[in-house]
């Protein structure tokens, strides 16, 4: 088990970043305490608040900070008033940013249904009733960071243009680290891709299937992006691990949110040889900011994947989850959950409930 000290570099970000990231910190910083692990924690700014202050959205101070750290913690970036802004100074830079300094090749997002929540879900109890799987996402390539890109010609006669680009030893080494986290789930992946129309989608089944060869107790099946995500809302419950690339796992990813009836619930990771980057999936929310009605579970449980994945304390983040699992029997609600009844309570009122249920 690990002990002894820990850096955290966290970026609190935009909207309601700063509140989900203070209820994140309670959760962390008393499971740490009552586990004898001592945790250090600097704020940096990032996003559009990071603009704001330094004309930039990732910060050099922001990014040596994360570096030096054991794991990064982030809450939420953008909203509206940076919209206008030229592409090298929207608030998504800065997380873009963030993942290719810190070589973060693969994006790990959990979506598992709680029982309790079954009424929040637009879909039939017994269609959702026991989804658990696991998004495997590649962060570092295709269309977000494939080249050429950008916007050329005259006004009135411009042209956009971005380029899906994938090399091999990118898809090796995503492909692996699904069948890894298979092995420790129900073994079985599915990959997601559209070879029946793109080059780098053949390519990526190519490899995918090549690496397969590795983990032979490990079922594989393929599924093209668009049949994947009717399946997601026809029969989510088939699914273990799903294997895709940067942008069809971005979309497919917030299917999530259907499944568990809110997006405010769902955590990820970001991962790769150094930090890890752990982070709700839900955007910044600058509708809500302030007002003390933001979800904070995602931000939470992003919190009990950095001790799982991070620290190797996968019992602390057990804790964690069921400290959560029990506030939500017990009927306590944020607003966004509130198709389910029980007792609808702010952002800090429901964190001191999970808090009282961690020991």
């Amino acid at each position: 088990m690990l002990n002894g000290k820990r850096k955290i570099c966290v970026l609190p970000g935009d909207g309601i970043g700063p509140e989900i990231i203070d209820s994140a910190l309670a959760v962390l910083n008393h499971v740490a305490s009552h586990a004898g692990i001592a945790v250090t924690v600097s704020r940096e700014p990032i996003g559009g608040e990071a603009i704001d202050a330094h004309g930039t959205p990732l910060p050099e101070r922001t990014l040596q900070s994360c570096l030096s750290s054991d794991a990064v913690l982030l809450g939420a970036v953008g909203g509206p008033r940076w919209d206008s802004n030229p592409p090298h100074l929207r608030p998504e830079k800065g997380l873009l940013g963030i993942r290719k300094a810190l070589g973060l090749y693969g994006n790990l997002r959990p979506v598992k249904q709680q029982p309790t929540l079954l009424e929040c879900s637009s879909l039939k109890k017994e269609i959702v009733a026991g989804v658990d799987l696991l998004v495997v996402r590649e962060l570092t390539g295709g269309l977000y960071f494939g080249e050429p890109q950008g916007i050329s010609g005259e006004a009135g006669s411009e042209v956009g243009l971005n380029s899906m680009l994938y090399h091999r030893h990118e898809i090796e080494r995503i492909a692996h680290k699904a069948f890894e986290l298979a092995r420790r789930r129900r073994k079985k992946v599915t990959s997601v891709d559209k070879a029946n129309v793109l080059e780098v989608s053949q390519l990526w089944r190519k490899v995918v299937e090549e690496v397969h060869q590795d983990y032979p107790d490990v079922e594989l099946n393929h599924l093209l992006v668009d049949n994947c995500a009717m399946q997601l809302v026809l029969r989510p419950t088939q699914f273990d691990v799903l294997l895709t690339e940067n942008m069809f796992g971005d979309i497919l990813s917030d299917i999530g949110g259907v499944l568990t009836g809110s997006i405010g619930t769902l955590p990820s990771a970001s991962v790769g040889d150094g930090p890890a980057l752990y982070e709700p999936i839900h955007g910044s929310a600058p509708d809500i900011a302030g007002k003390n009605i933001a979800n904070p579970i995602g931000t939470i449980e992003s919190v009990a994947m950095m001790f799982e994945y991070s620290f190797d304390r996968a019992d602390l983040a057990r804790q964690i989850t069921d400290a959560i699992d029990l506030t939500l029997a017990d009927g306590y609600r944020t607003a966004d959950l509130a198709r389910s009844g029980g007792k609808i309570v702010g952002t800090l009122e429901f964190t001191n409930e999970i808090r009282q249920r961690l020991n």
